[in-house]
């Protein structure tokens, strides 16, 4: 019981604060509403318990075995989030120079994308490889999974609705043109900001 609250706390931590999931659900809900953020949402939660399930079943084993294995996903996790800080910047200044009126935001937006994405999001990778061995039942792959997930699920779940309503109070202020433009360019330092920071961790 006193590690699964541990383990409560710290998928808490990792999902409300900062990160390319919430960034990813905060810039879509803000350039198109909370409707436009669901598919998102849905791909980054069954993403995480698709992926809790791959690392309790073998993956923990495989990383002991080859831990260059986890080096690896960390670094293309982290060149990924420099793409996507990049394709929006530069995206940006380039759609500025034609059109305010774009609704491309930059980011992977479909259920499939942001789902895939988070078998690169080293974040991801860290909450779950830690809440996994935190279980002092982690041996027990079905019990280890039916303790996890609804952690997995209404936590996050929770964290990004909310970091969707906060999107949906900038959207308000999204149709000035020098407001979008420092949005857009701050969302992209960001994520650049967090991959070197992953890079930095190896």
């Amino acid at each position: 019981m006193h590690s699964l609250i541990a383990i409560a706390g710290m998928v808490f931590a990792v999902a409300a604060t900062p990160g390319p999931n919430n960034l990813i659900v905060l810039h879509l809900a803000a350039h198109r509403g909370l409707a436009g953020a669901r598919p998102a949402i849905a791909g980054i939660v069954l993403g995480g318990l698709t992926l809790l399930a791959l690392v309790i079943l073998s993956m923990s084993a495989v990383f002991i075995a080859a831990p260059w294995m986890k080096t690896t996903i960390t670094v293309v996790g982290a060149l990924y989030l420099i793409y996507l800080s990049g394709r929006l910047v530069v995206a940006q200044r380039v759609r500025y120079a034609v059109t305010a009126k774009s609704d491309d935001v930059g980011f992977p937006e479909s259920f499939a994308g942001v789902f895939g994405f988070q078998f690169l999001n080293p974040k991801g990778w860290v909450m779950v490889l830690t809440a996994v061995a935190a279980l002092p039942f982690h041996t027990d792959s079905f019990a280890a999974f039916s303790a996890l997930a609804v952690l997995f699920a209404a936590i996050p779940l929770s964290c990004l609705v909310l970091w969707a309503s906060v999107g949906t109070v900038i959207a308000t202020r999204l149709g000035q043109e020098r407001f979008r433009r420092r949005f857009d360019i701050a969302m992209g330092t960001l994520l650049a900001g967090s991959a070197i920071l992953l890079l930095i961790g190896i």
